[in-house]
């Protein structure tokens, strides 16, 4: 369990953001009308399909119905998040480059700390004409002797390495990130998914913290499931980040917040 004043501020927040979804986001609206709740429950005595979560395919159908009456936007931010969970992943020095290395990712992250600045790189296209730039600004930078760090899958970094000059690869530095079903123990990382984004980090306790103030998440008997406490367009609640993952959500005993184990 998590301790009290945790547990009751965050699932404040979920609430809020549950209550948000149905009365005013058309795909919940009609499917919690339907199927119901566990948690809050908002049609009592109905508990629905798989403890009111959703799987990201069907959320991916219907982008448009995850947009609030009141208007918002539909695109899907695979980078959301980078900038707060980088703070809880390492010391991150200022005016660094941050690449994202990841082909779901298709626009940099626009969330980083002042100073900071991003770019995304298709790994599979490197060395053709559309990305050939990025390389010329991760040589570029790292011949100034500014510092670039490097985000994706151990592959994916592989790949980006191996297309920098050899006297210039000890200047970057790597930090992998992880799908939830794929949490290591480090020492450095961060919890990554496609559709939701970055949702935490590995901290120096040795254990996967949540990025508890923008994401929730709480078992199901199909899995966790996430929901972005402070994105408002698409929203996205209760979903089984890929497709469903066993897991538990703890309290760390040193930092008295969220983890996922």
């Amino acid at each position: 369990m998590l301790s009290r004043s945790t547990a009751v501020l965050w699932h404040a927040a979920y609430r809020r953001t549950v209550l948000s979804a149905f009365g005013t986001v058309p795909f919940y609206r009609e499917r919690w009308a339907l199927d119901g709740r566990t948690e809050p429950t908002l049609v009592p005595g109905r508990v629905g399909g798989n403890d009111g979560a959703t799987h990201p395919e069907e959320l991916l159908r219907t982008l448009v119905d995850l947009v609030p009456l009141a208007g918002g936007g539909t695109e899907i931010d695979a980078a959301r998040g980078l900038g707060h969970v980088l703070r809880m992943a390492r010391p991150v020095r200022p005016r660094t480059l941050v690449v994202i290395a990841d082909r779901s990712v298709a626009r940099p992250p626009s969330d980083l700390p002042k100073g900071m600045w991003g770019a995304a790189v298709d790994p599979e296209t490197l060395g053709r004409t559309d990305e050939s730039g990025i390389v010329a600004e991760l040589v570029s930078t790292l011949c100034r002797r500014q510092p670039v760090l490097v985000v994706g899958g151990d592959k994916e970094l592989a790949r980006v390495f191996a297309s920098l000059p050899g006297e210039l690869k000890h200047l970057a530095q790597r930090l992998p990130h992880r799908t939830l079903s794929e949490l290591d123990g480090g020492p450095y990382g961060v919890l990554h998914d496609p559709l939701l984004g970055y949702l935490g980090a590995l901290r120096d306790c040795g254990r996967w913290h949540l990025d508890h103030r923008r994401v929730y998440a709480r078992p199901t008997k199909a899995g966790l499931a996430f929901t972005l406490l402070t994105q408002r367009s698409p929203m996205l609640v209760d979903v089984l980040v890929g497709g469903g993952v066993r897991g538990q959500i703890r309290l760390c005993p040193r930092h008295g917040t969220p983890v996922v184990s």
